[in-house]
């Protein structure tokens, strides 16, 4: 597996990164053991979780696997935001200090490679979360910082204050992105590549639509206790109503087709087009057994042909764009700068 740096750090990560979301949910922490076996063993270094990801069973799993490990070689990635209510929820000074000291140790380990802010939180003005934040990484708690969920004009006054202060600002930003999914290209995209962040696409094969297993008319073939069954019963994004169209059905026949040009799997050809998209660091997969991870995997060292992965920027972009990015995308000036 081939390594990037994060961003503008030094921070070098593998080019792909394990989501452990499934891990004591769909998975078993015995299932999960091995999925992080195999990982390292294909040469994985990054591993992102959440303190909400199975109530912080997520971080207990990966901390029991983490104590077998020299903990230099990984990249550990977790996040804050979420739970129950009042002072154990949000983004303010109290619930971010409690959070990060139950997430340490949950994972076992004296500091946090990336810490994310989950989600917004209106409640908590920005410069505490962002004070906060800084005094997490100059204690040594917290080695980076990253975003996730928040809207680019969330993400840039964050930036702003903590250039004003002196404070340490976000390294990363992990977006919903993949090929049925382009929005990201609009307003962060650019604004990540301006500020030098990294990028951690989630959701990259949005949730099973993009692995070649669902066909038109097919909602009753859907796999009970599958990704695309849980979104139906917990209003996920990706439930079926919200891609059964004809953009979303023209764009996987583009893929399968691709994909057997390619001779690769659907799945392997959308993570690489992704690889390859600007700025883009490490897509974040998820796996729900080692199966599904093995496929995963044969994403990385090589690359998509520049005329296969064409022919998929083509297809998944958005025309017309919307105001004002269709605006934007024609004003730039023809003059060059000598």
């Amino acid at each position: 597996m081939r390594y990037r740096f994060l961003g503008r750090t030094s921070l070098a990560v593998s080019e792909l990164c394990l989501g452990a979301m499934t891990f004591g949910r769909e998975t078993t922490e015995e299932l999960s053991l091995r999925m992080l076996d195999r990982f390292a063993e294909a040469g994985g270094t990054f591993l992102d979780t959440s303190d909400a990801y199975s109530d912080g069973r997520s971080e207990e799993i990966v901390g029991r696997w983490l104590k077998g490990q020299d903990r230099a070689d990984w990249v550990i990635s977790t996040k804050v935001r979420w739970g129950p209510g009042g002072n154990r929820e949000g983004l303010g000074r109290k619930h971010v200090m409690d959070a990060v000291d139950g997430s340490l140790r949950r994972l076992g380990t004296d500091h946090i490679d990336l810490y994310h802010v989950h989600g917004w939180d209106p409640a908590a003005p920005i410069d505490e979360t962002v004070r906060t934040l800084d005094l997490l990484v100059a204690s040594g708690k917290v080695r980076y910082l990253a975003v996730s969920n928040w809207a680019a004009w969330q993400i840039q006054k964050a930036l702003g204050v903590a250039d004003k202060r002196g404070w340490e600002p976000f390294a990363a930003v992990q977006p919903r992105y993949n090929l049925l999914d382009r929005e990201f290209e609009w307003e962060l995209g650019p604004q990540a590549a301006a500020e030098g962040l990294g990028v951690l696409p989630w959701s990259p094969l949005r949730g099973g639509w993009l692995t070649g297993r669902y066909t038109r008319g097919g909602a009753s073939s859907v796999r009970e206790g599958s990704r695309l069954a849980q979104a139906e019963t917990q209003n996920w994004g990706e439930r079926w109503a919200n891609y059964d169209n004809d953009r979303t059905w023209q764009i996987l026949d583009e893929l399968a087709a691709v994909a057997e040009a390619a001779g690769r799997t659907q799945a392997q050809v959308a993570l690489n087009w992704l690889l390859q998209r600007p700025t883009v660091t490490a897509p974040i997969i998820g796996a729900r057994d080692l199966e599904q991870l093995e496929a995963n995997l044969g994403a990385t060292d090589w690359d998509l042909e520049p005329e296969l992965a064409g022919r998929l920027t083509a297809v998944t972009g958005t025309d017309p764009l919307p105001y004002p990015y269709d605006v934007l995308a024609g004003s730039a000036h023809s003059a060059t700068r000598g």
